[in-house]
């Protein structure tokens, strides 16, 4: 049995670096930095982060940038900050060529952003529900179709 990776607090974490895709790499190869977990921002702060991110290329970290927000935030934002990291895993496993979980996740989180959407908004306003909800819809469609999909080329304007 092979002993686990633990962080400073105990809890199992793999100490394997990760592509930008957030797949494992061999130990000792060349990854990508780590998001930090925890961290508290702002909603504009999490929306310039996580745009970084999903502009270099990077959806599986934005998408621990969204889950940050959403654990740490007001109740009132959690639905918004969820649904965006669906939507970050939806392109990050259409990216690595999982088209069934892509397209499935990618339509998960476009139906939550458009309940937010039809209930009136949400407490983020700068967020363009309707472009990403659009976005997202269309990408699954063009996956299911059997697009090749680059992260970076794909990724969604969040604010309008």
């Amino acid at each position: 049995m092979n002993a686990r990776d633990r962080d400073g607090e105990g809890r199992a974490r793999s100490a394997r670096p990760r592509d930008g895709l957030g797949r494992p790499l061999p130990y000792g190869a060349e990854g990508v930095e780590r998001q930090p977990e925890g961290v508290v921002r702002t909603p504009a702060g999490t929306l310039a982060e996580a745009q970084r991110l999903l502009d270099a290329g990077m959806p599986f970290h934005a998408h621990e940038v969204f889950e940050d927000a959403w654990k740490s935030g007001p109740e009132a934002q959690a639905p918004l900050w969820r649904a965006l990291a669906q939507l970050a895993v939806g392109l990050t496993h259409a990216a690595r060529g999982n088209a069934v979980g892509g397209a499935r996740l990618l339509r998960r989180g476009a139906d939550a952003l458009a309940g937010l959407h039809g209930a009136g908004g949400t407490a983020v306003p700068a967020v363009d529900l309707a472009g990403i909800v659009g976005w997202a819809r269309a990408l699954a469609g063009r996956v299911e179709g059997g697009a090749v999909v680059d992260a970076a080329t794909e990724a969604p304007r969040l604010t309008g």
